[in-house]
């Protein structure tokens, strides 16, 4: 055997290094991917993996056995890093995953310049379904030290770097769906009683002046809803609606026929039930987008305003996508709701319209969830690049 194929085998062999860096910038979002990321590398891919976050604050508040003041903490396998604006010399991984355009260190850049064996970098895109993503995934970037920066996309298609799902997520949505007594005991977990013969709706959004009307239809629908609204951004106007009193984890208001539940903020397996547990999900920015859809139930997705309104050509592009295969009638009250929300108009119409299709989009959720599940994770395409790239 050469010295360059058995260079390779014991590379192949041995535990992989990665870094993974995430700058807070807004919300939930940036940190909950690297999260969901960082564990599943260290549980399905035998790597060593070092989460460096700039808030760890945020990072406590989705997973509530974290130490927000401790710079170095192990967490389900991962060791977790204060992202310090003073850098202290470290070694750079073998793989530096560079989480949605931060900034690396410029000593650490430097490190990884210096080492014989220069590290893999990427830098992890935020989600699209834009067609031009499958043009520009995995382009490599010269950069003036004589590192190559690779673009990495995640994506709805074969060939981006598709979608963060765990192994085993899908098996243990359906089997979770299937029992009839885990809907309600997880609920109850929270704290909330179940409403016989409602219909059981989440709510996690930006703020939305659209959200009134939304609430008026739902308080006078013939079916009563059950709305189970987790504390963040949204609560503001949902306090608005109800009169404007102040409501907290675990307060309980009834307008007609809708109640409103007021959850606590929970960490992502919770969540991930709690989508599971619901007949419809209203889901926002990136990560619960992505966790409504392996839900497997209709959703309605607030996205991140951007300048320009260079979000709705996001949105446009995703639906573009997800109403393939659906009939006429179906695909109007889809794309009405969508965008009426997306627009801060009023949804009472269209909600009206959405609810003449449910059946169909109810089904239509489900084949879509399996349709981009029978594609290559995110994370196993990261390691197959980083194998690939050896």
């Amino acid at each position: 055997m050469t010295h360059g194929k058995l260079a390779h085998r014991i590379s192949a062999v041995r535990a992989v290094k990665w870094d993974i860096f995430c700058s807070v910038v807004d919300n939930f979002g940036d940190i909950g991917v690297t999260w969901r990321l960082a564990k599943q590398l260290v549980a399905e891919h035998n790597g060593v993996v070092r989460l460096w976050v700039d808030d760890v604050s945020a990072f406590a508040r989705i997973c509530p056995a974290a130490d927000a003041n401790a710079d170095c903490q192990v967490q389900q396998g991962v060791a977790v890093h204060a992202w310090h604006e003073q850098w202290l010399d470290t070694d750079p991984a073998d793989v530096v995953v560079e989480g949605f355009a931060c900034h690396l260190p410029e000593a650490y850049i430097a490190a990884m310049a210096a080492r014989e064996r220069k590290p893999l970098w990427l830098n992890l895109e935020y989600l699209s379904a834009e067609e031009w993503v499958a043009g520009c995934h995995g382009l490599p970037s010269m950069q003036s030290n004589g590192l190559q920066k690779y673009f990495f996309f995640p994506g709805f298609s074969k060939d981006t770097g598709g979608l963060l799902r765990e192994a085993a997520l899908i098996t243990e949505r359906q089997a979770f769906q299937a029992a009839p007594a885990a809907r309600p005991a997880f609920l109850r977990g929270l704290g909330v009683e179940p409403v016989a013969g409602a219909r059981l709706i989440s709510l996690f959004a930006y703020e939305n002046p659209a959200l009134s009307s939304w609430l008026e239809a739902l308080a006078v629908n013939r079916q009563a809803t059950q709305l189970l609204v987790p504390e963040g951004r949204i609560l503001a106007d949902v306090q608005a609606w109800v009169g404007g009193e102040q409501l907290r984890a675990g307060d309980c208001r009834v307008h007609g026929q809708l109640q409103i539940n007021v959850l606590p903020f929970i960490e992502q397996s919770q969540y991930d039930r709690l989508l599971w547990s619901c007949d419809f999900n209203a889901v926002r920015g990136e990560d619960s987008f992505l966790r409504a859809q392996w839900a497997g139930r209709p959703m309605l997705w607030h996205i991140y305003s951007q300048e320009e309104g260079a979000h709705l050509d996001k949105l446009e592009a995703f639906l573009k996508r997800y109403i393939d295969g659906l009939s006429a009638p179906a695909s109007e009250a889809l794309l009405s709701l969508w965008r009426d929300w997306n627009s801060a108009q009023s949804v009472s119409k269209s909600w009206s319209l959405w609810l003449e299709n449910a059946e169909e989009l109810t089904v239509h959720a489900e084949k879509w969830c399996l349709e981009q599940a029978s594609h290559t994770d995110l994370a196993a395409a990261l390691v197959q690049f980083q194998q690939n790239w050896i």
